[in-house]
């Protein structure tokens, strides 16, 4: 399928992204990273290299008159055998700060984990190309925001008119950190993920680094969000440092004070918002790790459950509980010389009457409801006219 009228191929580069940290040249095109090279260098964790390389938050943003728009991407997903494969990824289409449509992805690669083995295997497919037509007539800020849940690469954009990079808004830049819970897991569209909900009602600029099951206060990752530019900072901690029952709590009080420390060598004066979990009650009050639930897994369902012992808390181990309670002292104890340190609860974003309400169906993530249930009232919490960063939205 192609353009019917002139044809139009613009370079794709930084000038035309927003939300990417930098652009990795590849054989075929360019891949988006949200972390850059020097912190990925610091890393040997397969998870924390395929996630941060799936562009959540990330969009390209220009200015034409173009009615017509054909974006190639080539796509890398994974599956899990035993397990329905996961819904295609979608990019969304978003006319003068307005959605305005979306188109699902298809082809590229897909790898294949062995559940029993973690053995992975990989299929090639072909590229994609996603195609927008009858666009609103007239010169216009389009965004194509990006698969949150997909490593994108991004191989030719195509319009029938020029383009050029679209002008800075103006909005403040909110740069978030989280799990995958912040990267997106459930959400059924990149302007669906709660935080991107939040930003588009709260009038900023979302620079997501939320990592699926890596959010684990790396000092590498507090480094990159140290070097960013930002107006608006948050950092949600907590659940994957239970699941993946990576630290005690000495150690963990210990790694938040210095992830922050980090944080403020660059930003010594912005706004600073530290998000406890939300509720999740495999492990409210009981430790990791986490793990598959099998029986659900054979029944063709994935779910997670909590392998720990309550009894674990005694000799340190993290639950959510913990987690609230040790983030509340530190945020204390830190804000009484950093007037710029605020403290959100989760159970204010997704609380034990919600998960009733719109219960987590795989146990750990929330659904697109529960997304956009979050990111109203995080938008609201933060943004709003009382919030921690109010704005003229």
């Amino acid at each position: 399928m192609t353009i019917e009228n002139r044809t139009i191929t613009a370079p794709i580069d930084m000038s035309l992204i927003r939300g990417a940290q930098e652009l990795e040249r590849t054989k075929r095109g360019v891949l988006p990273h949200r972390l850059p090279a020097s912190a990925r260098a610091q890393s040997n964790d397969p998870q924390l290299l395929m996630v941060e390389a799936q562009p959540s938050g990330v969009r390209i943003a220009v200015r034409t008159s173009a009615t017509e728009l054909e974006l190639d991407t080539l796509r890398t997903r994974t599956t899990y055998s035993g397990l329905p494969p996961r819904p295609d990824g979608v990019i969304d289409l978003v006319v003068d700060g307005r959605v305005a449509g979306c188109a699902a992805t298809s082809g590229g690669n897909t790898v294949t984990i062995e559940m029993a083995t973690g053995a992975a295997e990989q299929v090639q497919g072909p590229v994609c190309t996603t195609r927008f037509a009858d666009l609103p007539e007239g010169v216009k800020t389009i965004e194509l925001w990006l698969p949150h849940n997909e490593t994108t690469e991004l191989l030719e954009l195509r319009t029938n008119a020029p383009i050029e990079p679209a002008p800075a808004s103006g909005r403040p830049v909110w740069l978030h950190h989280g799990s995958s819970i912040s990267q997106g897991s459930n959400a059924t569209r990149p302007t669906g993920i709660w935080a991107a909900i939040a930003a588009r009602l709260g009038g900023v600029e979302l620079v997501n680094r939320g990592f699926g099951g890596s959010a684990l206060l790396d000092q590498f990752t507090a480094r990159a969000m140290r070097d960013a530019p930002a107006d608006l900072i948050s950092v949600k901690i907590g659940i994957n440092l239970v699941n993946a029952d990576l630290m005690r709590r000495r150690a963990f009080g210990s790694a938040v004070h210095g992830y922050l420390d980090t944080i403020r060598d660059g930003h010594p004066d912005t706004p600073l918002l530290v998000v406890s979990p939300i509720y999740c009650g495999i492990h409210e009050d009981t430790p990791g790790p986490g793990a598959f639930d099998l029986e659900a897994i054979a029944a063709g369902q994935l779910r997670f459950r909590a392998t720990g012992d309550p009894a674990e808390r005694a000799a340190g181990k993290l639950t959510l509980g913990v987690i609230r309670e040790e983030l509340d002292r530190v945020v204390r104890q830190r804000a009484v010389d950093d007037p710029n340190l605020y403290w959100l609860d989760g159970l204010q974003l997704y609380g034990e009457q919600d998960a009733a309400d719109l219960p987590l169906p795989d146990a750990l993530h929330p659904d697109a409801a529960a997304h956009q249930l979050m990111g109203e009232r995080f938008a609201r919490l933060a943004f709003g006219p009382e919030g921690f960063f109010p704005t003229s939205a």
